[in-house]
């Protein structure tokens, strides 16, 4: 009991793994298969790059680095989805000073993420889905210093690099053997991309059709 390896530790962890990162990947899956559903022509371009680069196969996590249209379109749902958007509290380990604000040892602090997300000083069109803000003028995937879907500083998500994986591999895959679309009656403006509030911002409930692309 006086390390951190012990039972109450570990029980604790493999929960948080399983809360934390099953609903916030799922949910960013949620809103990853209504943004195709909303923007066809978005889809379209997943879809092509995805049969052009890896065919019927399974997606490997090496492919991510070949299809850069794919990997923005995932970035960018994260930025605009913003499901967390005041992260979670953190506790200051020292007294600091911050922009001539004096913070004291112990302060509960909430980075609000939703000021970098959906900043218009870092995006050029910060309240709309567009992938081409983490494209080049050649199409190459660019990484974003503002990009901070998975909190800032020394306690950063513990999990990024798992959800980045996963996020990748089932998103692919998905896009990869189904088409997306709005139900019949449905048009694709019709799709609302309210957020319904809880602990994360998951998409208003909506029913999309999933066809068999194979």
């Amino acid at each position: 009991m006086d390390s951190f390896y012990h039972d109450d530790n570990l029980l604790f962890s493999v929960g948080n793994l399983f809360a934390a990162g099953t609903d916030t990947t799922g949910t960013t899956l949620c809103w990853g298969l209504l943004l195709m559903a909303k923007y066809p022509h978005i889809q379209d371009r997943v879809q092509e790059e995805i049969n052009r680069v890896i065919g019927i196969r399974q997606p490997l996590v090496e492919d991510r680095k070949n299809l850069p249209y794919t990997d923005a379109v995932i970035h960018e749902t994260q930025r605009l989805a913003n499901i967390i958007p005041m992260s979670i509290p953190h506790t200051t380990s020292r007294d600091v000073t911050f922009q001539g604000y004096f913070i004291k040892k112990g302060t509960s602090v909430i980075p609000l993420l939703t000021s970098v997300l959906q900043d218009d000083s870092e995006w050029e069109t910060p309240h709309t889905f567009n992938p081409s803000h983490f494209l080049d003028e050649q199409g190459g995937f660019v990484k974003r210093d503002a990009f901070m879907a998975f909190s800032a500083g020394r306690r950063v998500c513990l999990g990024e690099g798992l959800a980045r994986m996963e996020l990748f591999l089932f998103f692919t895959s998905l896009l990869q053997h189904f088409r997306f679309s709005p139900p019949p009656g449905v048009t694709e403006d019709d799709l609302d991309l309210t957020p319904s509030v809880g602990f994360t911002l998951n998409p208003s409930p909506h029913q999309l059709c999933a066809v068999s692309r194979v």
